[in-house]
């Protein structure tokens, strides 16, 4: 095996325990280094290869090589750090199975959806270690049917595709006795973001109960299934993406609510904004969760330049006895204080009272590198607003 040497930052790095390798970490750093298996003068294992943050990840410090048995060595540990799921599936049947550099190997997630998983590869070199993983993880988990997976690194001539079984979508998935509809062989989504499971949860056991609940970027409704489960007396999507209103009234229809009885708008969100405030509709609950990086037409929406806007258009809409906002990002080039700080200026432009009453992050599935803060990048308030 070769050696790397890594510059002062590298060693850093290595001695702290954070995984992810940035150019500068490398001594003599040149592409025609990547897509490599390396050790370390200190003797830790890593690869090098380019993804859309950083060049590289250090493996966990018990692996001497990353053959099959190194893999089932990962998958078996994530595994049992995941007990309780496994043992609440009639409840919940999708979690993450493995998270990346947080189960000691970055570059790839592993999701489970009933019995089918999907595997997202970030970069080149995780693709390239694929029948090595394929078969580590029908090892470990000898009840997955059946393999998807999403390519996410430049290059690659396939987004999606089938690696072993056979799964029939759409299909259904339990969250919290909740049910959501999922497609895994289409497209860069799954159906649902598994993240924000506990935010959820919340809206379903007490949070949107007896309330009017606002869903802005809405995607599949699935914000808006929790608050009706949950008893919310009205609720409203808004996306731009034509294919939610579709995605959105099934999962209504896959939890017994008829659809009608539910607003779902395709619209822009900013727009969205200007109709209520024409129309006089207020909320009692705003459930703000944008992509971290988007355009429509001319316009670009980023979290760091444009969240404030968002919370202070949304304060308008509020009902006028005060309501709650659920203000959340996935950025994780946003910290959680500079997150707060954005929100909290917006919140005292528009002079309202307010106190934060929650903060929620990733759920335990979702395990995250120690020393690595971005690797721990979900962050969602939730802010009571009082006029």
């Amino acid at each position: 095996m070769k050696e790397l040497k890594l510059s002062n930052s590298g060693r850093r790095k290595e001695r702290l325990g954070i995984p992810l390798l940035t150019k500068e970490d490398v001594l003599h750093y040149k592409d025609t280094l990547l897509d490599e298996l390396y050790r370390t003068e200190g003797g830790s294992l890593l690869y090098l290869s380019k993804q859309n943050k950083g060049i590289g990840w250090i493996v966990d410090g018990t692996l001497t090589d990353l053959e099959i048995d190194s893999y089932i060595h990962l998958f078996k540990m994530a595994k049992a750090s995941r007990s309780s799921f496994f043992e609440t599936m009639a409840e919940t049947s999708a979690f993450r199975l493995f998270n990346g550099e947080g189960d000691g190997f970055g570059g790839l997630t592993i999701d489970l959806y009933n019995q089918n998983v999907l595997i997202q590869w970030y970069n080149k070199f995780t693709y390239l270690q694929k029948e090595k993983i394929l078969k580590a993880i029908r090892e470990v988990f000898p009840f997955v049917q059946a393999a998807y997976g999403k390519n996410r690194f430049e290059g690659t001539e396939t987004l999606s595709e089938p690696l072993f079984g056979e799964g029939h979508f759409p299909e259904c998935i339990k969250e919290n006795g909740v049910s959501y509809e999922i497609n895994l062989d289409e497209g860069w989504m799954s159906g649902i973001f598994l993240d924000q499971r506990m935010v959820r949860q919340k809206l379903m056991q007490g949070l949107a109960r007896k309330k009017s609940v606002l869903n802005l970027f809405s995607y599949t409704g699935a914000f808006s299934v929790a608050s009706a489960v949950g008893g919310a007396e009205i609720t409203t999507s808004v996306d731009l993406a034509k294919r939610s209103l579709s995605l959105t009234r099934a999962n209504f229809m896959a939890n017994d609510i008829a659809f009608e009885t539910q607003n779902i708008y395709v619209m822009d969100v900013f727009r969205y904004f200007d109709y209520a405030k024409k129309q006089k509709l207020t909320y009692d609950v705003i459930v703000l969760d944008p992509p971290s990086f988007a355009r429509n037409g001319k316009k670009t929406f980023t979290v760091a330049k444009n969240y404030g806007e968002l919370v202070q258009q949304s304060v308008d809409i509020l009902n006028q006895e005060g309501g709650t906002l659920l203000a959340s990002t996935n950025a994780a080039n946003l910290s959680k204080e500079k997150f707060q700080e954005i929100i909290e200026a917006a919140l005292l432009k528009k002079q309202v009272q307010f106190k934060i009453k929650h903060f929620e992050s990733l759920p335990t599935d979702f395990k995250t590198a120690r020393n690595m803060k971005e690797s721990n990048y979900l962050k969602v308030f939730f802010i009571e607003v009082i006029r």
